[in-house]
């Protein structure tokens, strides 16, 4: 059984109570039927999962995981304590403790960690009638077909397709039939395990060991569901906020978790500040100019913010680096002039209407252009220059941007004004 992300069908009273209330959450979780409570665990967040699973008995812990696939119930003993994992663990049947004991003795960071057991092996020269045996008696332990894994000396030659088994004569060699399948090392981080999927677009990939013999496979829902939690975790980058932090969390965690990154942009805004304060006898006589210098700053942060995105995706998808940054950055250019060419006639064509203003129009147009531009290159380099310089892209170029969009954007402006007015 995979574990679904969506809710339970409760009223919408309980499950606020379930997720927010610490004291009531228990007795709430425990009226739920099992199938509701698994559901809710796989949308539950780290932290409200770790609450429950500490609070209800070793025998209700034990009912949800004999209901999932070895792998899911490995997530959730990762979460128990080591004391409350050993309980648990006696109370497991056989089979599914054998299971677990040898996905947890991996790394849950790395391919291994991301694996099932759900595979049969079998050697090319069985007959498809002495494998379709196995494959039944797989199916009855389990309740899920497993993969066929076809083996020559021990060693993995590829996979047969199940359609095979029911297609071919059974006193038929399964050798024949056998299909290539990707293989890739149980310590493989889980990057390239994504990057495998990408170069090599199959259903399930292989997990080997240092003696090229098989230890689990990985399907392509596992890494449907690790490209999610990667992309919740950029979103979360992007904001400056930990990937732990979640809506059930206490006032006194979120602050923990966000006051670093509030203080450090707190900085750049004296900055930005500072910037307008030597334009100030500017200011003083044309009053209209501060009216419009949120516009130009406000529409370079976004144009950054949508190229630093596309950059951040690149970087993790390997398409670019430093090398090979010379033509997205001229295609960047490219379309950050011709926005700032649109953008700046339209707020021009407003301040005409309303200010009647020849040349602040002028100015502002000028502005945007330039901002736009300031924006492609440093929404397209920082995210490249700070992971060569080892640190996260999507956590770091944020603030380097957002104060270059501002300072220089206020610069441009105001400096433009003072040329132009005076």
């Amino acid at each position: 059984m995979k574990l679904n992300p969506k809710l339970p069908d409760i009223n919408p009273i309980s499950l606020a109570d379930l997720l927010f209330r610490k004291d009531k959450r228990k007795e709430l979780f425990l009226d739920l039927t099992l199938e509701d409570r698994i559901k809710f665990l796989g949308s539950a967040t780290k932290a409200v999962k770790k609450d429950i699973l500490s609070k209800i008995s070793d025998e209700d812990v034990v009912s949800i995981l004999q209901s999932l696939d070895p792998d899911e119930a490995t997530d959730i003993l990762q979460l128990l304590s080591n004391s409350k994992r050993e309980k648990v663990m006696l109370l497991l049947s056989q089979e599914l403790k054998e299971a677990l004991s040898t996905l947890l003795a991996f790394d849950p960071d790395t391919a291994a960690g991301l694996m099932t057991l759900d595979y049969i092996k079998v050697d090319e020269t069985d007959s498809i009638e002495e494998v379709a045996k196995k494959f039944r008696s797989h199916e009855q332990k389990t309740g899920r077909p497993p993969v066929i894994l076809a083996l020559s000396d021990k060693k993995l030659i590829g996979f047969l397709p199940g359609h095979e088994l029911g297609l071919s004569a059974k006193s038929e060699k399964i050798g024949k039939h056998v299909r290539k399948i990707p293989t890739i090392s149980y310590a493989a981080t889980h990057k390239e395990v994504v990057k495998q999927f990408h170069n090599h677009p199959h259903s399930k990939v292989v997990v080997l060991n240092d003696s090229k013999e098989v230890v689990g496979i990985i399907y392509s829902d596992d890494m449907l569901k690790l490209i999610s939690e990667a992309n919740a975790s950029s979103l979360y980058n992007f904001a400056g906020i930990s990937p732990e932090e979640s809506v059930t969390d206490s006032a006194s965690s979120k602050v923990k978790n966000r006051y670093r990154w509030l203080i450090i942009n707190l900085g750049t805004t004296f900055l930005a500040a500072f910037t307008i304060s030597l334009f100030e006898s500017t200011l003083d006589k044309y009053v209209l100019l501060a009216i419009y210098m949120p516009i130009v700053a406000g529409m370079g942060g976004n144009a950054a913010t949508q190229t630093l995105a596309v950059q951040v995706r690149g970087i993790a998808m390997q398409q670019i680096d430093l090398k090979t940054a010379w033509k997205t950055l001229k295609n960047e250019l490219g379309a950050g002039f011709i926005n700032g060419l649109i953008n700046g006639v339209l707020v021009a064509s407003i301040v005409l209407i309303f200010n009647r203003d020849l040349k602040i129009a002028i100015i502002l147009a000028l502005a945007m252009i330039t901002n736009l531009l300031v924006a492609a290159v440093f929404g397209t380099l920082v995210p490249l220059v700070m992971k060569k310089l080892g640190k996260d892209p999507a956590t770091s170029a944020t603030i380097f941007i957002t104060t270059a969009t501002d300072v220089l954007g206020f610069l441009a402006f105001l400096g433009l004004a003072t040329l132009i007015l005076s």
